[in-house]
């Protein structure tokens, strides 16, 4: 892919992305521009608004969805679906029926038995991708994914 990047000396700031195809390296480009990517949630009977880019993960337990962040755990009024349409970004990928990742927060993987990953988060944490997830996930990494 080619760049030009340049600094000007007067005149608005713009920019432009030209491209043949939509690939998934162009829409998570696309998605990096989005700045209106906020995930609002409740602390302690507090609303918390919290940049997606600080969401390591979502998980739905008993009907309650919360998002993870290096710190805080939020309760969010969604459901893992409806996080999926409202965020409309390919670095949230669904990795089992109670569980959104974060694939930019990814730091390894490990391939383990019955087809299935073991994710090992920024924060140390472990994220197990089901075997139904699994090789749909391996073709996001490979940047053939049909999602979205």
């Amino acid at each position: 892919m080619k760049t030009d990047i340049r600094q000007i000396e007067s005149g608005e700031d713009e920019l432009i992305l030209r491209y043949k195809e939509l690939t998934p390296e162009i829409k998570r480009i696309m998605a990096a521009l989005n700045t209106a990517s906020k995930i609002v949630g409740k602390k302690d009977e507090n609303r918390v608004v919290v940049d997606s880019d600080d969401i390591l993960y979502f998980e739905s337990v008993d009907d309650k969805t919360f998002a993870y962040t290096e710190s805080d755990v939020l309760r969010v009024d969604n459901t893992l679906q409806g996080i999926i349409v409202s965020l409309q970004d390919d670095r949230f990928f669904r990795c089992s029926k109670s569980m959104i990742i974060n694939v930019d927060k990814v730091k390894s993987l490990k391939s383990l038995s019955s087809n299935r990953i073991d994710a090992t988060l920024e924060n140390g944490e472990h994220i197990l991708i089901s075997r139904v997830y699994a090789s749909e996930f391996r073709k996001l990494l490979k940047g053939g994914s049909d999602r979205g």
